[in-house]
């Protein structure tokens, strides 16, 4: 695999790659014309003939057509996934690059809503002690998932990420609910910018 891919080729393959994370399986001609928006087969055909042909890919004789990539075969079978822990998520949501990302660790899969969305965030503090949640404590995830009522979330406010539960009163107005009674609910100003709805949590003890 030593030819370089084109900016095309390399999202093909991301896609692939995020498909068979996803479902187990490889993603149809369709799902792919309809992911890339694209109206016939022969663009994506063109993008898959180089991809097998710079080894990146392999043929089979499923009708998805795509055996399962290493990279996922080693994921799956391992129940083991690495997910980027983040040392903040900004506005656009959570950034895959070296001046967000701390570290990578490996996380169960039974912990990941969906692979490739989730991410991990060390908690500061001791606004949600009361929901188990402590200071140093690393939070799985998933920037996918709309946000329902009661849900614990990541949210922007002030330019600072912060975790709280997701709330309404009685006359609708949207705040973040601490789990602390020191702490007050935070109602927004502007727009609230929800990062991320957290699936799960992951706690190391100092020996």
């Amino acid at each position: 695999m030593s030819d370089v891919l084109t900016e095309k080729q390399s999202a093909v393959l991301q896609f692939i790659e995020d498909y068979q994370l996803e479902h187990g399986s490889s993603p149809t001609l369709r799902e792919m014309r309809e992911f890339f928006g694209v109206s016939s087969d022969n663009s994506i055909l063109k993008h898959l003939k180089a991809l097998e042909e710079k080894g990146y890919i392999e043929k089979d004789d499923t009708p998805r057509g795509i055996k399962l990539l290493s990279s996922v075969k080693e994921r799956l079978q391992s129940n083991e996934f690495k997910l980027p822990l983040l040392g903040m998520v900004p506005a656009g949501g959570p950034v895959l690059t070296e001046e967000y990302i701390e570290d990578w660790l490996n996380v169960g899969e039974d912990a990941i809503y969906k692979y490739k969305d989730s991410y991990l965030l060390r908690v500061t503090g001791d606004s949600m002690i009361d929901a188990g949640i402590f200071d140093g404590d690393i939070l799985v995830v998933c920037g996918a998932l709309q946000a329902r009522e009661g849900d614990i979330v990541v949210g922007l406010v002030d330019n600072q990420n912060t975790v709280k539960r997701y709330m309404k009163d009685s006359k609708g107005r949207v705040y973040l609910k601490p789990e602390n009674v020191n702490y007050d609910n935070i109602y927004p100003e502007g727009e609230l910018c929800l990062q991320g709805v957290v699936t799960g949590l992951i706690r190391y003890y100092k020996r």
